[in-house]
């Protein structure tokens, strides 16, 4: 039986990739909804964005409960089939990546495998692609596992870097890209989820 892929989002920001994927679904670019953000920070601009649209939106604050637990119930409510990491900077739990195996992505500003792992996000992996002299930057939307940045590669987008680039040039550079390619790799899985259904 035909069903739109429902989405739910985890975000720890101002959402602009979260806002993309909605924009995406809004305008029938991905066959899909986006029926839930969760965020682990209060003030996540992100869960303001989904209430405009009336998504359910939750803030689940990990210091008093187990996120990974009260998400799962979230998302399984919701009946999620794609949760999609969007500026989201909580490292998920085993739990969490066994139970969605395969069905969580996220997007990284840079070329994975370069620039990937703990403390590599934000402005800190422009600052570092800068200083290491790079000639082409970018994003990449992967599959999550346990290790940080580390799952199969779904899709990339290069950008180049240059001379006169600071690290606040290059992340909205990239920026743009991301908000083109995370809806773009979303497709790729509801058309393999569908072949596959």
């Amino acid at each position: 039986m035909y069903r739109k892929v429902r989405i739910g989002v985890l975000v720890s920001g101002s959402g602009t990739n979260s806002q993309a994927i909605i924009d995406a679904c809004k305008s029938k670019k991905i066959d899909a909804e986006v029926v839930a953000v969760i965020s682990n920070k209060k003030d996540a601009f992100a869960l303001q964005r989904a209430k405009r649209y009336n998504i359910k939106s939750v803030f689940i604050d990990p210091q008093k409960n187990n996120f990974d637990k009260k998400a799962i119930g979230i998302l399984e409510k919701q009946k999620v089939d794609l949760v999609c990491l969007a500026g989201f900077l909580l490292k998920l739990g085993k739990n969490f990546i066994k139970k969605y195996k395969g069905k969580i992505l996220n997007i990284h500003p840079a070329l994975l495998p370069k620039f990937g792992g703990k403390n590599m996000y934000g402005i800190n992996i422009h600052k570092t692609v800068l200083e290491s002299g790079e000639k082409v930057s970018g994003c990449t939307v992967h599959l999550v596992d346990e290790k940080y940045d580390h799952g199969k590669i779904i899709l990339q987008k290069k950008v180049k870097v240059l001379k006169e680039d600071t690290p606040e040039t290059l992340q909205k550079k990239i920026l743009k890209q991301e908000h083109k390619l995370y809806p773009e790799a979303i497709k790729m899985f509801i058309e393999n989820w569908r072949k596959n259904d």
